[in-house]
C-alpha cells in the first residue's frame, strides 16, 4: 500500500474515450496500435508525464488518468486536453480519432465488440464467460471516475456518508448517453440504465448501485465484500478475480489504496467539462463532510432504497427529474418538491465561492442549458438518421479536440 492521504488532500481522475474512424465514426478496436505507437512496443500502460494511458476491457476504449495522486485539479483540464490532442495526432495514421460522450450513437455491440486480447486478458475472458460482455453495458460505456482518499475509519465514515447522499443526483449533472443504435432511448443516462442490471447474473456485485449504509472497513467487508466473494466462487474456480475489481456499486471502497472511487459520471464532450464537474462534485462533498449543511448522523441514516429511487428518476430524466422526497431535499435546505436541476443550482450557490473562476462558465452553461444529453437531443431534433447523427457527433469530436463545451 502506498502513502495514505487525508480527506481531499489529493485526487485521482480517470477519463475513458472511444476510438472511432475519422471518416465515418465507426468503432475502431485498435487501442493496442495506439499504445504501441506511443511506447514503441505494446504495453497496457503508458506513462506520459502527469497523465497515464491504459487499455480497458474492450479493444476500442482507452483510459487517460492522473499518473498517481494530484493536488492540482485546476490544471487538469489543460493536461488532459494536451494528451487528447497528442492521441489524435498519433491516431491520424490509422484514420482514427477519439470520440467523447458515454455512448456511441449507432454502434452495434453484438457485432462490433472485441475484447482486449493482451495483458490481463484472462480476467476479461472470465468476465465475458460469466456476463457476456457484448452489450451496451459493457462495450459502449465511457465514464469519468473520481478517486478520493481517506486516512482511517473515521475519515472513511464521513466520506462514504457524503458520497452516498450525492450519488443519486450525479446523472442530473452529467448524463451524456441519450442515444443507442440510432434511436433515442427513454433515458437521459442510458449508460447508467444498463449499469444497474449489467451483472444481473451475480446481483451481489452491483447491489442497488447506491452502496449499503456501512461506515467502517469491517462492516464493509462483512456486508459487501464477503457476499461478493461467496457469489463469485462457483464461477471463478481458479480465484482469478479480485473482490475490489468485482464490486460494481456506484461508489466503491478501495481499502488497498485507502480511497473511494465514484463511478456514476458519464464522460462529457471535453476535459474542461469533465474536470469542472469533478471540481463541483468534490466541493459539494466537502460541504457535506463539513456538516455545515447537515450533521453526519443524519447523512448516515439514509438507506439505499430511497436514494436508489431518486437515482432512477435522474437516470431517466436527467436534470428535469422531479424529486418529491422532501426529507432528501431538506438535506440541501430545499423545502418543496424540486427538479434535480434546481438542487444543483442551490448547491452551486453554496459552493461557488470555493470554486476557481476558471470553472464557473462551464458549470453555469450546464446548469442553464442542461446536461450534455439534453444538448445532444436538442441538436439532433427529430432527425435520427445516421447521416445527421454523424453530423452532431463529429461536432462533439471537435469539442474534444478543441476543449470546448458543446452548444446545439
Amino acid at each position: 500500500m502506498g502513502k495514505k492521504y487525508h480527506l481531499f488532500e489529493v485526487f485521482g481522475i480517470e477519463l475513458e474515450y472511444m476510438l472511432v474512424n475519422r471518416s465515418n465514426l465507426n468503432v475502431m478496436p485498435t487501442v493496442d496500435e495506439l499504445l504501441t505507437a506511443k511506447n514503441g512496443t505494446l504495453t497496457s500502460d503508458v506513462e506520459n508525464g502527469d497523465i497515464a494511458w491504459s487499455n480497458e476491457l474492450v479493444a476500442h476504449v482507452v483510459e487517460l488518468k492522473t499518473n498517481g495522486p494530484t493536488n492540482n485539479l485546476d490544471g487538469l483540464s489543460a493536461l488532459f486536453h494536451k494528451n487528447v490532442t497528442e492521441i489524435n495526432t498519433l491516431l491520424a495514421s490509422q484514420n482514427a480519432q477519439l470520440l467523447p460522450t458515454a455512448a456511441h450513437p449507432f454502434m452495434n455491440p453484438l457485432t462490433e465488440t472485441q475484447l482486449w486480447k493482451h495483458s490481463y486478458s484472462e480476467v476479461y475472458a472470465l468476465y465475458n464467460r460469466i456476463f457476456n460482455c457484448k452489450g451496451h453495458g459493457w462495450s459502449n460505456v465511457q465514464s469519468t471516475h473520481i478517486n478520493l482518499p481517506f486516512y482511517d475509519d473515521s475519515e472513511f465514515e464521513k466520506l462514504h456518508a457524503a458520497i452516498r447522499i450525492i450519488l443519486p443526483l450525479i446523472p442530473a449533472l452529467c448524463a451524456s448517453s441519450p442515444i443507442l443504435e440510432g434511436q433515442q432511448t427513454a433515458f437521459k443516462d442510458a449508460r447508467l440504465n444498463y449499469y444497474k442490471t449489467n451483472q444481473k447474473e451475480i446481483p451481489e456485485m452491483t447491489g442497488l448501485v447506491i452502496p449499503e449504509s456501512v461506515f467502517t472497513k469491517t462492516d464493509y467487508e462483512n456486508t459487501i465484500f464477503n457476499p461478493i466473494k461467496k457469489a463469485i466462487k462457483p464461477f471463478d474456480t481458479d480465484n482469478i478475480l479480485d473482490h475490489y475489481f468485482l464490486n460494481s456499486r456506484g461508489a466503491i471502497a478501495r481499502f488497498d489504496r485507502n480511497a473511494i472511487e465514484i463511478r456514476l459520471i458519464d464522460i462529457q464532450e471535453c476535459p474542461q467539462a469533465d474536470i469542472t464537474i469533478c471540481v463541483f462534485i468534490i466541493e459539494v462533498l466537502k460541504l457535506l463532510v463539513s456538516e455545515k449543511l447537515v450533521d453526519l448522523n443524519t447523512q448516515k441514516s439514509w438507506q439505499k432504497e430511497p436514494l436508489f429511487e431518486i437515482l432512477n428518476a435522474c437516470i431517466k430524466d436527467g436534470e428535469l427529474a422531479i424529486i418529491t422526497n422532501t426529507n432528501y431535499l431538506a438535506l440541501f435546505k430545499i423545502e418543496n418538491e424540486s427538479t434535480a436541476q434546481n438542487v444543483w443550482k442551490q448547491l452551486y450557490q453554496l459552493v461557488k465561492p470555493n470554486i476557481d473562476n476558471s470553472h464557473h462558465q462551464a458549470i453555469e452553461t450546464i446548469l442553464e442549458h442542461g446536461t450534455l444529453s439534453t444538448r445532444i437531443l436538442k441538436a439532433v431534433g427529430n432527425d435520427f438518421s445516421e447521416k445527421h447523427l454523424k453530423t452532431v457527433y463529429f461536432k462533439l469530436a471537435e469539442c474534444l479536440q478543441n476543449n470546448k463545451l458543446f452548444m446545439p
